[in-house]
């Protein structure tokens, strides 16, 4: 099995020095092992969760062809399709409602009032809809310009018999739990939910609920984490604060790898603290340290921690909070849901607004900046939320996008265009 380390140095451009964040995240990929082990819940239970088989119909969907309209079954052939003037008159024989089959047979010149949802009657092949035809008792005007088949839902046309529809690696959500639903499908196999246990370092960091002590700050990392994680629907495991000692922060790692698939920390791989954490890193597993060219969020720790033969994939998130956020959205997320099996398209795509002001940028690193998107004269525009310090968690509270401004940019003008990233999309 090769190490991280040899797995990542084979990227083009890999330079732990100064990571490009599209370098980092194809090396975070390169390494992820998704889980395989599956369970069997009932439908309800498993909107939000990652299937783990195909999802074949037994039957057809519709199972049989029906009007889409309310209106009048007809054969095409009798009506006046070779003169587009011409009306039809047909005969009215009966009705069909949704659930209760026409008995009889649609003869030469005859027609059925038919309802939206109803099985097709016998020997009628088209409908036409209600509002453009002529009722005087059961003689019924049909206009000129019908379309052979128009109106009608065939057998089989939304999903059919023996043809999956659904893959394993797929999300559950409303759609799928209603596809499942219509095939009679009571229960179903889906990948266990992911583990992931995370704590904050830090001798300065208070509890909630605690006066704070000269130089301390209430720890609100690990409540921006555990509400980014509820969103992605794992098994959070939440392991409080872990003081600045060795010895503690070697029992944390160590109980959190023996019973969780990823760790994530805060704090505690900036420059001047990286050669602790690396001693301590060596004795559980293998983890390299990362300068991202980002902002915010430059330092970064990624790797693999081993304990009581199990291992776990460990995110070292910068301290800041901004910086924590960030990262998380932009490495740790996508990893998380790739490690929960997920096989579709994780990632968030951006979108393109006019910068209503002009940024500052320094070209050689990627910024995310907190911005509010809005649209003014039919045009989508964006603006910052003003103080941009990885430090400022309000400028994330206020924000509905990141303005991404990609490694090679420099400074931005009002009127350029700029790409965002819907934070809605990343919850």
């Amino acid at each position: 099995m090769s190490t991280i380390a040899q797995v990542v140095s084979c990227l083009d451009g890999y330079d732990p020095d100064a990571l490009r964040v599209d370098k980092a995240g194809a090396a975070i990929r390169a390494c992820l092992a998704p889980v395989t082990q599956a369970e069997t819940v009932a439908i309800r239970d498993s909107l939000g969760r990652v299937l783990a088989q195909d999802i074949v119909p037994r039957i057809n969907v519709p199972g049989h062809d029906n009007s889409a309209m309310d209106g009048y079954a007809v054969r095409f052939l009798d009506l006046n399709s070779s003169n587009e003037k011409k009306e039809t008159i047909l005969r009215q024989i009966g009705a069909a409602f949704a659930g209760k089959v026409f008995q009889g047979k649609v003869q030469a010149g005859e027609c059925v009032r038919v309802m939206t949802g109803a099985v097709m009657p016998q020997g009628a092949d088209s409908v036409v809809v209600q509002e453009v035809c002529r009722a005087d008792g059961e003689r019924i005007t049909i206009p000129a310009g019908q379309r052979a088949g128009q109106n009608v839902r065939a057998a089989g046309e939304d999903l059919k018999a023996g043809v999956a529809v659904l893959r394993p690696g797929q999300p559950v959500r409303a759609a799928e739990l209603g596809l499942m639903a219509s095939l009679g499908i009571a229960e179903v196999k889906v990948v266990r939910r992911l583990r992931v246990a995370f704590f904050s370092t830090g001798d300065e960091l208070a509890s909630i609920g605690t006066p704070l002590a000269p130089g301390q700050v209430y720890d609100s990392n690990r409540y921006t984490l555990h509400g980014m994680l509820s969103c992605l629907g794992v098994e959070i495991i939440d392991m409080g604060v872990v003081r600045d000692d060795p010895t503690q922060l070697e029992a944390a790692f160590a109980a959190a790898a023996a019973k969780a698939d990823a760790i994530i920390t805060t704090g505690g791989v900036s420059v001047g603290e990286a050669d602790f954490v690396k001693q301590l890193m060596a004795r559980l597993g293998e983890v390299l340290f990362w300068k991202i060219a980002m902002r915010p969020g430059r330092p970064m720790a990624f790797g693999r921690i081993t304990s009581g033969g199990h291992s776990a994939i460990l995110f070292g998130l910068p301290g800041n909070p901004v910086a924590v956020m960030v990262t998380f959205h932009q490495f740790v997320r996508d990893a998380l849901l790739v490690l929960g099996g997920r096989t579709d398209s994780v990632g968030v795509p951006l979108l393109q607004a006019v910068s209503a002001t002009s940024i500052r940028k320094v070209a050689g690193r990627t910024e995310y900046q907190r911005g509010v998107l809005f649209e003014e004269n039919g045009a989508r525009k964006v603006r910052t939320t003003g103080q941009q310090g990885s430090g400022v968690l309000r400028s994330m509270s206020e924000a509905n996008c990141y303005i991404v401004l990609e490694h090679e940019r420099g400074k931005v003008e009002a009127g350029e265009l700029v790409s965002v990233q819907l934070l809605a999309a990343l919850a």
